[in-house]
């Protein structure tokens, strides 16, 4: 059968975008290639449709690619900025360099279907469901006026509270009612509602605009907070120097946390960070103090009662007969922060319990109490609904989501692995499901019949046909410090592979320790569970829970009809010697150890099963940033100076090896571990203070962080801080007297030439650039956070640009020579340019088996090389087949 046509609907102008963008290259890429053509529609700040260029949807933020950097303005350098900034005139140039613009009459001859990714203002408001519906494309989700209410905290109390739905105590206010008599508005507040209390923005998702206060000094911030409006006073404003003042006007122009951009200081507008900085500068010089609001602050606040209990979450979906069926709900668990934006999207901060740890009495009130306002409001297909049970036993439900978050590691495919469906399976299911629906709210009844009976055939005919594909054992995990992003890298691999016309994926979880490998074959449910730790604790204690057994019991007609079998079975341990009857090949998505110290690879090789990545030598060399660099020292290329500082010496000589660090290195600078990557406590170390708290963290005798050195070094909740025995000390690269001066990372393939030689393929290096003093782990891997140019800005000149990048490619590829790297790797450097025939590139390390989250800039590379994420997963195992062969005729 003919596959269908999805246009994937994500991006647009509300405050939630990058998590609308980075959900829509989840559904892109888990979408059954057996059943559907993806058609990825980007809409713009400006509500503008581009048939977006498939590379740009593997960026790490929209700011990566639009606008273009050929677009942005002189003296903003030190920012990211989005289209808005630039004005609504360049918006047909601007999409034009990153697709085709799309007018909306045409949409019906690119897509039979839309997947909506969008939150937000025209997105869950029932404006687009509108459009589509007018136009005759059926859509996934709710239908418009569910739609309307879905979006509205304001209008959805209201009718919850008529319902009978609990609800604390709470009020609503109009923008103007707030400008206009502040003192009124808060005065009626304190009558009504009680200390603590929970102030946000009516229509925005994510967390954005919510404060939680415990007096009322801190009423009237969190009320223009809501409304993202931003008091900046002058002696705030001129103590700030330097980078202080530059992090100051980030936060401010943060469309998440700060006004954003264009806003209004005074009667002016202003459009970018430079004029915001200038105004401020004018301003500020005059009165004591401004206030920059947006220009797209929220119309209404919603304030109310806190709830002190435990918060949850959870997926409400339709059966096959039309009826909402709760999935298993899920508790949040944090420290004393709120679940913010940080906490929802950055794998390991906050921890997801499945089920809710309560009573199985309790965890079905909580269902039966979200199933019956999915009813109330005439939800379609799902819909995720928050709420709190309180300590009394009484359910609050807040803020049903008509469009839920599509991350990975979000609600939505959590809870519904646990009744067996995976991401690429899943989204079938909504497909399918708002199919249904559409065949009674639109006009154009029989087309959607005739893709309903179209999908059916080709669901049954593939079920019937996953045993042909390759067995590939994806293993991920480990216990290291970056066990959190390997679970993360290793899912998005499954995933990939699930979606494909030619792997079948087994996950398999690593864990133990150095001594012994412990492995298990995971099912889907616990693969997506929040992070390594989860998934550990899930293994060693593991049984059903009677109210998941029940909702799988509930769920088994659906879990059928997608997957062709029953709900998830138990973890299975697995020893290697099992693996080469299991699987065909192997993809280690471990990082640090093991995985990329050659251990895995040792075992895989005496079994002959063809593996990823660099072989036994090679990692034992790479996974240790010294010795890797003594190596390519050896070898005549540029390395940071470096030194190995043990326990010992620092425990008996601490003022020796402050001594040795002030006479090799100086202040600043960077101490890292030796052994870990993904900016596992990678610090800029400023003074001997600073390093005293480092070496204490880094060599204390507990897991606790040690709280006066966790201060010091402003350690982040719940941030990993390894312990190790050895610290690597290593010289502050800086510019010296070049004249252009970057951060880098660069990918590559390796292959075979027809003579059996190793080649390399190095791609376009990305140029990494950090808001603070090092890379963060936000920035590496949080939707939306952080910056990588690709292709690295080594000259504005084109034929510069190209020679620089010939030199820099030549030598990332001959140190990954001398290294022994096979298959694929990335490496961090800095370039010095001082000329087009003068580069010097200067080593930091050497990924072995780099990071392969979403959107990790390793795909961006891999996109300007013309390779879609899967084809280049699909190279690397390619390889990893011909080199176990090429191994077993040798033998």
């Amino acid at each position: 059968m003919k596959k269908i046509r999805i246009g994937i609907v994500f991006g647009g102008f509300s405050r939630e975008r990058e998590i609308s963008f980075a959900g829509g290259r989840t559904v892109y890429d888990n979408l059954d290639k057996n059943l559907f053509e993806a058609v990825p529609l980007f809409v713009d700040s400006f509500g503008n449709y581009i048939l977006l260029n498939w590379e740009f949807i593997y960026k790490g933020s929209i700011r990566d690619f639009y606008p273009p950097v050929n677009f942005l303005p002189a003296g903003n350098e030190e920012y990211q900025l989005y289209a808005e900034s630039l004005g609504r005139e360049k918006a047909g140039n601007m999409a034009a360099a990153i697709g085709k613009p799309v007018k909306p009459e045409e949409l019906p001859s690119l897509m039979e279907m839309a997947f909506l990714c969008l939150h937000g203002p025209y997105g869950e408001d029932g404006k687009v469901q509108r459009f589509l519906q007018d136009l005759g494309i059926p859509y996934t989700g709710s239908g418009i006026r569910a739609s309307e209410i879905g979006i509205n905290k304001a209008l959805q109390k209201g009718l919850m509270v008529e319902a009978g739905f609990n609800s604390p105590a709470f009020l609503t206010f109009k923008r103007a009612d707030i400008l206009e008599r502040v003192e009124e508005v808060k005065k009626e507040i304190r009558e009504k509602i009680a200390f603590p209390m929970v102030v946000k923005a009516a229509n925005q998702g994510s967390s954005i605009g919510v404060s939680i206060i415990e007096s009322a000094e801190h009423l009237e911030a969190a009320l223009k907070k809501a409304l993202f409006i931003h008091p900046v006073s002058a002696s705030l404003w001129h103590s700030l120097k330097g980078k202080e003042r530059t992090e100051f006007v980030r936060s401010l122009c943060d469309i998440r946390e700060g006004a954003g951009l264009p806003a209004k200081i005074g009667s002016l507008t202003v459009m970018t960070p430079a004029e915001l900085t200038m105004e401020l500068d004018r301003i500020l010089l005059q009165q004591a103090r401004t206030e920059v609001v947006a220009a797209d602050g929220d119309e209404e606040v919603v304030v109310e009662g806190f709830i002190a209990g435990k918060e949850f979450s959870c997926i409400v979906i339709q059966d096959e007969k039309g009826h909402p069926v709760a999935l298993p709900p899920t508790e949040i668990r944090k420290g004393k922060e709120l679940f913010d934006y940080r906490s929802k999207y950055l794998p390991g901060l906050s921890r997801k319990i499945t089920p809710i740890e309560e009573s199985d009495e309790d965890i079905m009130r909580i269902r039966t109490e979200c199933e019956r306002l999915f009813g109330e409001l005439k939800f379609d297909v799902y819909a995720r609904i928050d709420g709190f049970l309180g300590k009394d036993g009484r359910i609050f439900l807040n803020d049903p989501n008509t469009t839920s978050g599509m991350m990975p590691s979000s609600f939505f495919f959590h809870q519904a692995a646990e009744i067996g469906l995976d991401p690429s399976r899943f989204l079938t299911y909504i497909i399918r499901t708002s199919l249904v629906c559409r065949s009674s709210d639109m006009k154009e009844k029989k087309i959607v019949a005739e893709m309903l009976v179209r999908l059916d055939h080709s669901i049954s005919h593939h079920t019937s046909s996953i045993s042909r594909k390759k067995r590939v054992a994806v293993i991920l995990g480990g216990y290291s410090s970056e066990r959190h992003i390997s679970v993360e890298s290793g899912r998005n691999i499954y995933e990939k592979l699930a979606s494909s016309v030619k792997y079948a994926p087994v996950p398999v979880f690593l864990t133990g320790h150095a001594g012994q490998h412990k492995m298990f074959v995971l099912p889907v449910n616990m693969l997506l569970k929040d992070n390594a730790d989860d998934i550990r604790e899930k293994i060693e204690a593991w049984k059903v829970h009677p109210v998941i057994q029940r909702v799988m019991d509930r769920c088994s007609d659906i879990t059928r009809k997608y997957t062709g079998a029953a709900a998830p079975q138990a973890p299975e341990p697995l020893d290697y010697s099992q693996m080469k009857e299991r699987f065909d090949a192997v993809f280690i998505a471990l990082h640090g150890r093991p995985g990329e110290d050659g251990a895995v690879q040792k075992k895989l090789d005496e079994l002959g099963i063809p593996y990823n990545g660099s072989g036994v030598k090679s990692s034992a060399i790479t996974i240790d940033k010294y010795q890797t660099c003594e190596l390519l020292k050896q070898h005549g290329f540029l390395v940071a100076e470096h030194l190995l500082i043990e326990e010992e010496d620092w425990r008996q000589h601490p003022a020796a090896v402050i001594e040795r660090i002030r006479s090799v290195l100086g202040f600043p600078f960077i101490a890292k571990p030796v052994d870990d990557g993904c900016s596992s406590a990678v610090k800029r170390i400023k003074s001997a203070e600073e390093w005293d708290a480092f070496a204490t963290l880094m060599f204390r005798n507990a897991p606790a962080l040690p709280a006066a050195a966790a201060e010091k070094l402003k350690i982040k909740p719940k941030e990993e801080f390894p312990r190790k025995n050895v610290i690597l000390a290593e010289e502050l690269i800086s510019a010296g007297n070049a004249r252009h001066f970057l951060e880098i990372t660069g990918g590559m393939l390796t292959r075979y030439g027809k003579n059996g030689e190793l080649e390399y393929e190095v791609f376009e290096a990305s140029e990494a650039l950090a808001e603070g003093d090092v890379l963060s782990l936000e920035e590496k891997f949080l939707a939306g956070q952080g910056q990588n140019i690709t292709p690295a800005r080594y000259s504005k000149d084109p034929v510069e640009r190209e020679k620089i990048s010939a030199q820099v490619k030549h030598v990332l590829g001959a140190a990954a020579k001398v290294l022994g790297v096979e298959g694929y790797c990335r490496i961090d450097a800095f370039v010095r340019i001082f000329s087009p025939e003068r580069v010097e590139v200067i080593f930091i390390e050497v990924n072995s088996l780099p990071g392969m989250t979403p959107a990790t800039c390793i795909f961006h590379q891999c996109a300007i090389q013309n390779y879609k994420p899967l084809e280049f997963i699909d190279r690397i195992l390619t390889f990893g087949e011909e080199r176990a062969a090429k191994k077993k005729i040798s033998e």
